[in-house]
């Protein structure tokens, strides 16, 4: 399955691109798109506090993945 992923701030420099196209098997989980994504963009695994969001929800690494999801990094957040 093909899951479209937006990227923002420092993941979108990263990545280089508003969002990307990551192939996975079906009944793939976050734990398995990770480490794909890591794979491709290795400085993406150095980021602290990156979250991954599935359909505007904070998604934990055992969830399963269907094509159709909106699948979003969220990346560190800096401020005071």
């Amino acid at each position: 399955m093909k899951c479209s992923v937006k990227t923002f701030g420092i993941t979108r420099d990263i990545a280089g691109a508003k969002e990307v196209v990551v192939e996975l098997p079906e009944g793939s989980t976050v734990a398995d798109f990770k480490n794909e994504l890591f794979s491709r963009f290795p400085r993406l695994s150095t980021l602290t506090s990156l979250f991954i969001a599935v359909n505007q929800s904070y998604a934990e690494d055992g969830q399963v993945l269907n094509e159709e999801d909106e699948i979003a990094l969220i990346p560190p957040v800096a401020g005071g």
